[in-house]
Parts: structure tokens; sequence; C-alpha cells
């Protein structure tokens, strides 16, 4: 079963996201700020998180980079979340490395086609490199050189990339079209 962090300090946005999320069948931890929000990231161990850009503490975006910039979370997709109405700087969550931007009140249909593909990325990533990381054979000894078998390193990476392709081409698509006015 997937686990999701839920970070939002809106009960009522909680409720709505717990809800939608367990219907659906995922594990839900829900926390009410940015910095309890990364203190518990290791024994939480997402495949994603749904974070508001405003929470107290730490901001969802600095939740974001913090993921982002950590390999033991590269695994990890992380979706943005924000009030129709608040001021929000889209741009800077995309270079804060977010996988999406969700608009609350959440709709179920839209977080769930907008999760289902992340939360699959997410558990091919963390199988890829836990497959690469048991395709490294440990040294008898420390004076032993570490043995890594470039094949299945290759092998894994190709399956990541075959994985993050088309949101990377929807990504470079959409900006495209902003590019040239469309």
């Amino acid at each position: 079963m997937s686990r999701i962090l839920l970070a939002d300090d809106s009960p009522h946005a909680q409720r709505m996201g717990e809800r939608i999320l367990r219907e659906e069948g995922f594990e839900v931890v829900s926390l009410t700020d940015g910095e309890t929000s990364l203190l518990r990231l290791a024994d939480v161990d997402p495949d994603l998180i749904l974070a508001d850009v405003f929470l107290p503490g730490k901001s969802g975006i600095e939740i974001c980079r913090h993921v982002k910039g950590d390999a033991r979370f590269r695994h990890v997709r992380v979706v943005l979340t924000a009030g129709l109405l608040e001021p929000f700087d889209e741009e800077e969550a995309k270079q804060a490395g977010c996988d999406a931007i969700l608009k609350k009140p959440f709709e179920a249909s839209k977080v769930m086609e907008t999760i289902h593909p992340l939360v699959k990325e997410a558990q091919l990533a963390r199988g890829l490199f836990a497959e690469a990381l048991a395709s490294v054979s440990p040294p008898p000894d420390a004076a032993a050189p570490l043995v890594i078998d470039p094949e299945r390193v290759q092998a894994a990476v190709t399956l990541a990339l075959d994985a993050a392709l088309p949101a990377l081409v929807h990504e470079i698509t959409e900006r495209v079209l902003i590019a040239l006015g469309g």
C-alpha cells in the first residue's frame, strides 16, 4: 500500500484529503506544519507528499526543495496545493521541483488523476533504486574495491527514464506552448 504524507494546516482540507485518499486505498499520515513534516519525513517514508504551499513553519515549497535535494528521498513525488484565491507563484513551485499543483477545495477525480501516475512513478523509482543498491556487491573486507555491475545500473536508469519520459514530454510541450503564446 502506498503511503502519502498530507501536510495542511486547514482541518477541512485535511479531512477532505484524507477521505479522498483513504477511499482510494492509500495510507495517509497527516501533519499540520512544515517543520514537523520535514522531521517526520524519514520515518513516514512516503511515496508522495501533498503539501500546502502556505504551511506554518516551513512552506510547501521549502518541503519540496528539501525532498528534491536529498538523495534519500529521490523516489518521493511532491504535489503542492493552494486555495483558488491564494496568491501563489506556480513558477517558483516548478523551480523547486514539484511534480504537480492542485487547487483547493479538492475535487476527488482531479486529485486521483494527478496523484495516481505520480505514485506509480514513485513506486517504480523506489524499486529501481533498491534494485540498483542490491546489485552493488559489498566488499568482503574494507580493503577490497566496490564492484558495480554497469549493465544493471544502465537497466535501472533506462527504466527510470522510460517511466519519467511521458511527464517530461508533457512539461516540455506546455513550456513550448507558453513560449509560443498558445
